[in-house]
């Protein structure tokens, strides 16, 4: 069992800035504990020497070579617009700006 109490509890709501009633501290103690102690097992079940990993399996990048190929022309893209003006797509003014 963790040595979890509820004067820590506070301590760390204090820390975070939080409010919390005395209801809560004990709520927040019991499920905290529960954590803590949760976290102690997974701990425990992998001591020894079993190496630290992010995946089980060997990761790759799969990247695909940059490779510069035909694209559309700006009367092209700007075809299908509902409005442009010098070369570029029109949209109307979203933040009062010009």
């Amino acid at each position: 069992m963790s040595e979890l109490t509820p004067d820590l509890v506070r301590h760390l709501a204090s820390l975070a800035r939080i409010q919390v009633t005395d209801a809560e501290v004990d709520r927040f103690t019991e499920q905290l504990a529960l954590i803590v102690d949760s976290v102690a097992i997974v701990n425990k079940a992998v001591e020894g020497d079993v190496p630290a990993t992010s995946h089980p399996i060997p990761m790759e990048n799969v990247f695909r070579e940059d490779v510069v190929e035909p694209s559309l022309t700006q009367e092209q893209a700007l075809s299908g617009a509902p409005d442009s003006a010098q070369g570029r797509f029109k949209v109307n003014a979203i933040l009062d700006e010009e």
